[in-house]
């Protein structure tokens, strides 16, 4: 996919007229790319659209509208859109009871290194955690995380052809497998392989 650039973007007040209307679009995009690991863990897959939105946030949010810092904003951004060759996801750890979290993430130290995707007839694919910086440590790991899942030719072009994607987590305390995941999440990852920057 191509990554986003400032003539991409609407400027604040532009946005501000649009932003509803834009949200609706997003969220309701963004339910054919969530996948839920059990209870508590989910995928959120990444793809131009929803990166596009978090920058527009994150511009509105800070009321950031000079060109160095709408670019600093799409550096750190666009490596999140997935190349045609893998599939970017955040995975979110999500406890609504504060206490409950806490234990939650503590017990979940190295989660992020565990969580799988595999297309029928290959074997696992095991994601690449945070790679712009550690969000974890010996006591707990975060809350959110983003990961990559690398694919190879072969199993790009087995996912074109329609195999079945399934994905999980292997983590001693937390083991969930979702295999096949839902046809809209299918048809939503087979598209994110369709091009390359």
């Amino acid at each position: 996919m191509r990554r986003l650039t400032r003539a991409d973007l609407w400027s604040l007040e532009d946005y501000a007229a649009r932003r509803a209307e834009f949200r609706a679009r997003v969220m309701t995009h963004k339910q054919h790319r969530r996948l839920a690991l059990g209870d508590h863990l989910t995928l959120c897959f990444e793809d131009r659209l929803t990166i596009q939105y978090q920058v527009q946030e994150m511009l509105r949010i800070e009321r950031i509208f000079e060109a160095e810092g709408i670019e600093a904003e799409l550096d750190a951004y666009n490596p999140l859109i997935p190349d045609g060759g893998n599939w970017k996801a955040t995975l979110m750890i999500e406890y609504a009871d504060a206490e409950e979290r806490r234990a939650a993430l503590a017990r979940l130290v190295g989660v992020e290194h565990q969580v799988w995707v595999r297309v029928h007839g290959f074997g696992n694919v095991r994601a690449r955690a945070d790679e712009d910086m550690e969000r974890s440590n010996a006591d707990k790991t975060s809350a959110v995380h983003f990961l990559r899942f690398d694919l190879n030719p072969e199993m790009i072009a087995a996912v074109r052809a329609g195999a079945a994607i399934g994905a999980g987590v292997d983590h001693p305390a937390c083991r969930f497998i979702c295999e096949p995941v839902p046809d809209a999440v299918r048809d939503a990852l087979a598209a994110d392989l369709g091009d390359s920057p």
